[in-house]
């Protein structure tokens, strides 16, 4: 039920809460007075009140008194202050989570043991096999979990380490999730399994080994959840989480295949033993399609990764990100999440988003996050447009729908066949309730992508009688080509090919086309490609750190399913599938996850920065033929694409030095960062805060160079020989001089630290050609065995 209000609140003992507790929402800011008797009530909304790292060993009950005292200063009473509370953050971190005024979150921050209050919005949603195979092959090795090159001591496939999946829940019936073989739940695991709709204790398993969920965030915005398109549990509707989770850490199945026989083959994570804890955060927006619109709360997120920490994951793997502006770090509730992660040793791995190719659209920006970009595999599901002119265009598709008949069929562009209401700038693009019947009826119509979604074109086309969709790029998209599981036949083409089939059709009286059955082909040449989807840098909230950080495998990934959604999500789609093809850096986040399990299996005293090291300064700028890899438009790719580059997981395992970070390393670099902001009151900011790029990070980015600046980096030995001497080369970008001393490193026994400096500095009368523009090269270290691979980005000012 709604409630609408304005003016001044009906009375001070007006049981709001129970409303709110009943499922009324609250949608207006303002309050109301009856004839002025009753005083005003400000309107409520969730807030984050972060109080910094947790001071020693309190216990939960001493820890949630201090936050009711904190909420019972601004409430008018004990009772009000109790009920305000939604969650109270004390494993990780220390804060909470509340119902407050704006005035009470105003009064809240300016109190000393407050680091920061900020409103919990939901700015957050999901950023939406062959690919194990493929990183495996680019090495020479089966792939990641090949026990022939594991390190001594290591367990093949991240054995007994936990990984925890920040997402929309999981199937837990998927053969992906077996527990068969896997040994008991590790000792140190204390998370619990929750239950709920369709979800209970016995839902979990030695491979599922913990499930929560969390929505009073979303309830307090939305009112109660609809439990006819959600499952009140951890329990998956969507598919994203189950794809994510199964992509990180699902068992090894065989005989498996998409959609009818798409991608046969084996079925696998990339850490198939590791122990998975589930964490549902993220629910149906109320008012669009349940099945695709996904939104997940800033508390709800962060009561998660506490509790995560709590239970005692390893990795998280957060397939989530900002669709707001960015905000400093002390500000956003999963940087602060995430920080206290690190701090205990959790690897936290973040989707970038798909946003690209437009420049300064990453997302998860923080520098204790490693982020994480999309690329291509050496996979295609090429389906033959055999035209009138006998010209033949190679599309690809998923669908597993054909023209009967093996017959031409008239082929006609969607822009000449719209009714007449349709904007003219997307009248090519197979728009809800655009096209005309009697134009397209028993026709293959042309569709472009661009706005809206690439199946609802084809649900488009289906309604207005259509039969068949070929779905081509703009120039924005170039050769990317992610495939889609149709409602009706279709295929896939390049900027390139749809090019080709407009100038057919402007040029045929009769224009026709076959659609042949598609086929599943491997080794395809050059791969791995950056998608046009995965969002670039710079890094708006820093850009003297890098982002993203890697790219991985993100583009038409086969993964397991939930059996409540078919594989497009769209309402009238009935078709159950166990598993589906997905692309987005959702996908590429989790392969990264996955090898952040195998380092922590290999060495589990590493910090979560010499993992994150290990897997940046192993990562390669080439694909695998030998050539720079490219982006789908056919340029070449740089480190705004795809930051260090693309990950080589059996590298990561034995990389020969790091670059590692303490807490109060970044804490240091939060004063000067992003709005300098104070992240805890262990260290307060000093005055002159040395410049964010002296982070002792595995990348290195300068924005503004004005003459010169010089670097300091600190590099552990890792490499188990102890003797070891390197030697740097450097590849200068454009316009830059780039000094390094000294160039060689002497190394004794493992753990020992040698520091080096790097002189950067603009190049005098040649320096005016990069003006306002990022530049790149790199510095890397060898001893013959290691390559330990650095970029440089520049802004010269």
């Amino acid at each position: 039920m709604l409630i609408w209000y304005s003016g001044a609140v009906v009375s001070s003992y007006f049981p709001w809460t129970s409303l709110r507790e009943s499922g009324f929402l609250l949608l207006s800011m303002n309050c109301f007075a009856i004839d002025g008797l009753f005083p005003c009530r400000h309107f409520e909304q969730v807030y984050v009140v972060y109080l910094g790292e947790q001071a020693g060993a309190k216990g939960e009950e001493k820890i949630l008194a201090g936050h009711h005292g904190l909420l019972l200063s601004v409430k008018g009473s004990e009772e009000e202050a109790r009920a305000s509370l939604l969650y109270s953050y004390k494993h990780s971190l220390n804060g909470f989570a509340a119902l407050l005024s704006e005035e009470e979150a105003t009064e809240l921050s300016a109190r000393t043991e407050v680091v920061s209050t900020f409103p919990s919005q939901g700015r957050w949603s999901p950023h939406t096999t062959r690919s194990w195979e493929f990183l495996g092959l680019e090495e020479g090795v089966r792939g990641p979990d090949s026990s022939g090159r594991l390190p001594p001591g290591a367990k093949a496939g991240g054995e007994d380490v936990i990984v925890g999946v920040l997402d929309s829940g999981i199937w837990p019936e998927s053969r992906s999730f077996d527990d068969e073989g896997l040994g008991p739940v590790p000792a140190r695991w204390k998370g619990v399994c929750q239950g709920g709709d369709s979800f209970n204790p016995s839902s979990c398993n030695r491979k599922i080994i913990g499930a929560r969920y969390y929505l009073k965030a979303y309830e307090a915005r939305y009112g109660a959840v609809n439990t006819t398109n959600a499952y009140r549990s951890p329990r998956d509707h969507d598919g994203h989480g189950t794809h994510t989770a199964s992509t990180v850490a699902g068992r090894t199945v065989p005989g498996v295949a998409a959609l009818g026989g798409f991608a046969p083959g084996t079925a696998s994570g990339g850490a198939p033993l590791a122990r998975v804890a589930v964490y549902k955060v993220c629910w149906p927006i109320p008012g669009t399609n349940p099945n695709i619109e996904n939104t997940c709360f800033e508390a709800d997120m962060l009561a998660a990764i506490d509790d995560a920490v709590g239970d005692g994951v390893d990795v998280m793997s957060v397939s989530i990100g900002s669709t707001g502006k960015p905000l400093r770090f002390a500000d956003d509730g999963i940087a602060v999440g995430a920080l206290h992660a690190a701090m205990r040793g959790v690897v936290f791995v973040c989707s970038g988003g798909n946003s690209g190719p437009k420049p300064a659209t990453v997302s998860n920006l923080a520098p204790w996050m490693l982020t994480v970009a999309a690329s291509s595999i050496d996979r295609a599901f090429i389906s033959p447009i055999k035209l009138g002119n006998g010209m033949v265009i190679m599309g690809q598709t998923v669908t597993p729908y054909q023209l009967p008949g093996n017959k031409a069929y008239p082929l006609v562009y969607a822009a000449d066949a719209v009714v007449p209401s349709t904007p003219a700038n997307v009248s090519n693009q197979c728009l809800p309730k655009s096209l005309a019947p009697e134009k397209v009826r028993g026709k293959i119509v042309v569709c472009l992508r661009g706005t809206g979604l690439r199946v609802e074109k084809g649900l488009e086309v289906k309604r207005a009688g259509g039969a068949a969709i070929i779905l081509g790029n703009p120039p924005a998209y170039g050769g990317e080509v992610p495939v889609d599981a149709h409602v009706l036949p279709g295929t896939a083409v390049s900027m390139v090919d749809v090019n080709t089939i407009l100038g057919y059709i402007n040029s045929s009286t009769n224009p026709t086309a076959v659609l042949d059955p598609s086929r599943t082909v491997v080794d395809v040449k050059p791969s791995p490609v950056m998608a046009q989807f995965s969002s670039r840098g710079p890094n708006v909230n820093e850009p003297n750190i890098l982002k993203p950080d890697v790219t991985a495998p993100g583009l038409n990934i086969l993964a397991a399913w939930s059996e409540a959604s078919s594989p497009t999500k769209l309402d009238g789609d009935n078709r159950v599938v166990k598993y589906n093809i997905m692309s987005g850096t959702s996908m590429s986040c989790p392969h990264v996850s996955a090898t952040a399990v195998l380092l922590k299996s290999a060495h589990p005293d590493w910090s979560s920065a010499a993992i994150r090291s290990a897997i940046m300064t192993t990562a390669t700028t080439s694909n695998a033929e030998g050539g720079p890899m490219m982006d789908a438009d056919g340029t070449v790719a740089g480190p705004m694409d795809y930051g260090s580059g693309h990950i080589r997981p059996m590298h990561a395992l034995d990389p020969g030095l790091v670059y590692d970070a303490s807490y109060q390393d970044y804490l240091l670099f939060a004063c000067a960062s992003g709005g300098g902001a104070q992240l805890d009151h262990s260290l307060p900011c000093p005055a002159t805060p040395p410049p964010p790029y002296q982070l002792n990070h595995p990348s290195l980015a300068v924005h503004g160079l004005n003459g010169s600046v010089t670097v300091q980096r600190t590099m552990t030995n890792v490499g188990g020989q102890g003797n070891a001497r390197y030697s740097v080369v450097v590849v200068e970008p454009m316009g830059v001089s780039v000094k390094v001393s000294p160039r060689n490193l002497s190394f004794t026994r493992t753990g020992e630290k040698k520091s080096f400096r790097i002189k950067i500095e603009a190049k005098g009368r040649g320096s005016w050609r990069v003006n306002g523009q990022f530049v790149a090269g790199s510095y890397t270290w060898s001893d013959g065995v290691h390559v330990v691979r650095s970029p440089i980005v520049v802004l010269v000012a």
